[in-house]
């Protein structure tokens, strides 16, 4: 981790919903916080100082790594990998999943351990399906999570 820096958002950006990337591009314009969207292909951006993209090499985890490198505590990262989420907290950072839910000391190893356990269930060959579809409710869950983390950052 970097020394303290002004807080950043990081975006695991290659699975990130596209409707959640325009929230996060409309806040991140709005409120002037830069924000970094990180992903192992080239991602079209808004014009602005506040995005920054910044492409990784393919990989297993090149982003997740990448991110982590970068993160100084106060940043706020947004993605749907678990295991990033549980890197980020332990650095002193905040997470949250696109569908809103904040990602916590309290709640962290449940999930790590449930993540686990379904992909031993697949790796057996059990038909455990995806993630059910991102709703209305889901992208208002994660812009009022967002607005939550960007009040703290003016407090």
């Amino acid at each position: 981790m970097n020394t303290p820096a002004p807080t950043r958002i990081w975006v695991d950006a290659d699975a990130c919903p596209v409707p959640i990337r325009e929230i996060i591009f409309r806040a991140a314009a709005r409120t002037q916080v830069e924000t970094w969207l990180v992903a192992n292909q080239w991602l079209r951006t808004p014009p602005g100082p506040w995005l920054k993209s910044l492409q990784v090499p393919g990989g297993p985890d090149a982003a997740d790594d990448a991110i982590v490198e970068r993160l100084a505590a106060g940043d706020l990262v947004i993605t749907q990998d678990i295991p990033l989420a549980a890197r980020a907290l332990e650095g002193g950072a905040q997470a949250i999943s696109p569908r809103g839910e904040r990602f916590t000391a309290n709640n962290i190893a449940e999930r790590l351990s449930v993540r686990d356990f379904m992909a031993e269930l697949r790796g057996a060959g059990v038909q455990t399906g995806g993630p059910p579809a991102l709703h209305a409710r889901d992208r208002q869950a994660f812009a009022n999570e967002l607005d939550r983390w960007l009040a703290q950052r003016r407090a």
